[in-house]
């Protein structure tokens, strides 16, 4: 098991802080990785059909074609992850299943169910770290354009999501700040009451 989180940590972190998609996930290869730059460029997504066979194509829009650039831990991990599992020809995949064949969705979800039972977390899916990880980059104060940029995504539709979610939690950090306002606010002893007198002019 040990190995297996090891295994699927890099994955974890580019679906979360990479906003990549499972099928980009799932056909990303060396020569997209740029290590020196920090950057993962996505140009192919992995489907997979309802008779097992998976194909390999472009995204599904031209704004799905994009280079996300990644944090320093991030990349750490993704540089670890492809000196111990990825295939080693240039153009190999990054991330394939436990022996070594294509990444499938069917068989990583055992993998990633047995993760999430032995952290003690809910039952959430893969998809749901792109969530996670659009919400922090909103929070960060990330423009709209530059949220559509990250997930891929051509319509403004659910990067408006995100942003709602984020001025939410900046109205929640803004109302803690002012009760610290307000409690640096109250008389502190005698010195501080009402008494103009032992206040300092400001000229």
């Amino acid at each position: 098991m040990r190995r297996a989180a090891a295994w699927c940590r890099a994955l974890v972190s580019l679906a979360t802080f990479g906003s990549m998609r499972w099928g980009e996930l799932a056909a990303l290869r060396r020569h997209n990785v740029d290590l020196e730059a920090r950057t993962v460029r996505i140009e192919a997504s992995v489907s997979e059909m309802r008779t097992g066979e998976l194909v390999t194509g472009r995204p599904r829009t031209d704004a799905g074609v994009r280079v996300v650039t990644l944090q320093e831990v991030v990349m750490g991990d993704l540089e670890w992850h492809l000196q111990r599992f990825s295939e080693e020809k240039p153009d190999g995949l990054v991330f394939v299943g436990e022996q070594g064949a294509q990444l499938r969705r069917s068989n990583f979800s055992k993998i990633w169910a047995k993760a999430i039972k032995q952290a003690g977390l809910p039952a959430i899916h893969i998809h749901d770290l792109c969530h996670t990880g659009n919400t922090r980059a909103a929070m960060t104060g990330a423009s709209l354009k530059e949220l559509m940029t990250c997930m891929g995504h051509s319509s403004t539709k659910a990067a408006v999501i995100y942003l709602h979610a984020a001025k939410d939690r900046d109205q929640v950090i803004a109302d803690a700040l002012g009760e610290i306002f307000k409690e640096g606010l109250k008389p502190k002893g005698e010195a501080v009451g009402g008494d103009a007198s032992t206040l300092t002019p400001v000229d």
